[in-house]
């Protein structure tokens, strides 16, 4: 009997209404854990490359890991993956929350969904057994009242509920999907891919209680950092304001997106701050399963043209920053309103704020007129425009809103104009708030990702170029220098790759990266005890970092498949260019040392520098083998192939 885990994965095909339970066995958890890296297994095992993201033949995902569920902070964390509708590339997105223990409780690790329902339906789990049930009478409403509908329908008011709104019905290609009105798997369109399978929901419930090999342990370890949660400096921080305590930081750093990536400084930050959040329309924290951090905000706003209810949460940071001060928006109130509808509608914040102030510049430079716009003024620090903007792209409102609705990198396809000077993107993902000119990892984990830009998939750069315990806290990998958030080269290249992994493990293995080290309170030697209490295995730190690596390469793989190479690994041109105001003012990235930290990456992960495929012997030493014949064709013609089969 499988301990921490099921050691089930439930199989739906929407269009036939079958389901059937399969148990892959250990090893495949072992060597794969769940979340990231048990989908990718799947989706390469299973989707051919080409496939259309918005057809039935694509495959969704739903997928826990194996501890997740385990009463200890920080470990709730899901993964929902695809091919992506909005990049053509590996699609996947990590929701907190309670959804992600309570498919574990209710007896299943994953789930695979495959084709299209023929109507609108949800998914019913409730320990062990699964129904298709209709869903033509919620479908079109909000994600508020369908929730509210199925757990009337079920009887069931502490059913989990993980579902979509109209912009995943209307097929937004960066619609979202979110559980309990505010923990949202926010990137790459997840909420299209179930849109375009007429799912509208799922709902589990769960009685039983997962088996784990020393409760003992565990007990002790979870009391050991809840109290070093309570003391630890940066989680206190965190519990108090929330991720949005990053907005004066940032901004005073000269890289808080401003003006459509600008400029770094924005005039009005402490208007938009998380202590201005906490000393007006902060209603109180909240928390995932079983957290101590209680880093959810949940805001109300009772009256007037911004009312807004704490139930659909409250911004955080990335939206403060894309709603915000990449808009030049100031007001707070109107910044938790267009949160409020995000989740309402389940559009991601990032691609959605990226999008309209695509928007607002191709306005102010002629490019979009009054006439696209209703007459309204859709420049740069207008409220009206970005909720208006945020209802049209849910919708896909004839002209602008469903321009946007496919993301800029279309829009600008379609615009023309030097538009595409304007859409800020990687691989077609809108980037989110955090500017890399300060932080030149940070533009190497936007470029690598393969979800396109996502700003977290690797390290931040400022945690580790001091002495001071971050960096003591990455010694058991070898990391033992601080390196300057803007250094270049092969120190950069050295922690980078190291740290990748790290923050790749959290993906596969559901740990939320605000619970866990290097930067928060759960050390990295103390996460080898936490899987080894639950799971029994005897593992490694060793271990542990190879799935991070093995995740890391197989959606490397995906994306090969898919046609994308180096020439997709690269920044926006707006990024090489030098700020215009803040403490960075004048500062760029140098688009030549970024090339060779590029190239230096590449050597580092054992692939070809060329366009960065992996080698034989390195899809061999990942246990990845398996994979070799997708990558042949990828590889250099003279690249040697001695030995070759």
């Amino acid at each position: 009997m499988p301990k921490g885990y099921n050691g089930r994965i439930l199989r739906v095909d929407l269009t036939s209404g079958q389901m059937q339970a399969e148990e892959p066995g250990e090893v495949l958890y072992r060597t794969y854990l769940g979340g990231g890296g048990l989908a990718s297994y799947y989706l390469l095992r299973e989707l051919g490359p080409g496939v259309d993201p918005l057809s039935p033949e694509n495959i969704l995902i739903f997928a826990s890991n194996v501890i997740s569920g385990a009463p200890i902070a920080g470990m709730t964390r899901f993964t929902v993956a695809a091919k992506s509708p909005l990049t053509g590339a590996y699609g996947e997105a990590e929701a907190g929350g309670f959804w992600g223990p309570e498919l574990k409780f209710a007896g299943f690790d994953a789930l695979i969904i495959t084709g299209k329902a023929p109507k609108p339906c949800y998914l019913w789990i409730k320990d062990g057994v699964a129904q298709i049930r209709p869903a033509e009478t919620i479908w079109g409403l909000e994600t508020g009242p369908a929730q509210e509908a199925i757990q009337s329908e079920l009887g069931e008011k502490r059913a989990r509920i993980a579902l979509i709104g109209p912009a995943g019905e209307n097929r937004v290609r960066y619609a979202c999907v979110v559980n309990e009105l505010k923990h949202v798997n926010g990137r790459t369109g997840m909420g299209a891919v179930m849109g375009s399978k007429n799912l509208k929901a799922i709902a589990v419930r769960g009685t039983q209680k997962l088996a784990l090999h020393d409760p003992e342990k565990l007990r002790e370890l979870s009391r050991n950092l809840a109290e070093l949660i309570a003391r630890h400096g940066p989680n206190k921080v965190l519990r108090k304001l929330g991720t949005s305590n990053l907005i004066v930081p940032l901004n005073n750093q000269g890289i808080l997106p401003t003006r459509n990536f600008r400029t770094g400084f924005f005039a009005s930050a402490e208007k938009i701050s998380g202590e201005q959040m906490a000393e007006t329309i902060l209603k109180g924290d909240e928390s995932c399963y079983a957290c101590a951090v209680r880093c959810k905000r949940a805001v109300r706003v009772s009256s007037g043209p911004y009312a807004t209810s704490e139930k659909y949460g409250g911004p955080e940071y990335e939206t403060l920053g894309s709603l915000g001060s990449l808009l030049c928006i100031d007001d707070l109130e109107a910044i938790s309103k267009g949160n409020e509808l995000c989740n309402r509608y389940t559009l991601d914040t990032i691609s959605t704020g990226v999008a309209i102030g695509f928007a607002m510049e191709c306005f102010e430079a002629g490019l979009l007129g009054p006439a696209d716009t209703e007459g309204i003024d859709f420049r740069f620090g207008n409220p009206e425009a970005m909720l208006k903007g945020i209802e049209w792209i849910a919708y896909r409102k004839p002209g602008l809103g469903d321009l946007l609705a496919d993301g800029v990198k279309i829009a600008a396809a379609k615009i023309g104009g030097g538009s595409e000077a304007f859409a800020l993107h990687i691989k077609g993902q809108e980037l989110p708030m955090h500017d890399p000119r300060g932080k030149i990892g940070v533009g190497l984990s936007y470029a690598l990702s393969p979800t396109g830009a996502d700003h977290v998939r690797a390290p931040h750069d400022t945690p580790f170029q001091a002495p001071g315990p971050n960096l003591e806290r990455i010694a058991p990998l070898g990391i033992l220098e601080p390196v300057p958030a803007r250094e270049t080269g092969p120190r950069k290249a050295r922690n980078f790759t190291y740290l990748q992994f790290v923050w790749s493990l959290y993906e596969s293995l559901g740990v939320c990266n605000f619970v866990a080290g290097p930067v928060w309170a759960l050390t990295l030697t103390d996460l080898v005890e936490v899987v080894q209490a639950i799971t029994g295995w005897e593992t490694s730190l060793w271990e542990l970092l190879k799935v991070g690596e093995r995740a890391v390469t197989m959606a490397r793989v995906f994306n090969l498949r898919e046609g994308f190479g180096r020439k997709d690994d690269t920044l926006p041109d707006r990024l090489f260019a030098p700020l215009e105001s803040g403490a960075l003012k004048g500062v760029g990235i140098d688009r030549r040392e970024f090339e060779d930290l590029l190239t230096l990456y590449y050597e580092a992960m054992g692939w070809d520098p060329r366009d960065g495929v992996p080698t034989r012997g390195k899809l061999a030493e990942l246990n990845l083998f398996w994979l070799d014949d997708f990558v042949k064709a990828k590889r250099s013609k003279d690249t040697p192939q001695v030995g070759a089969t």
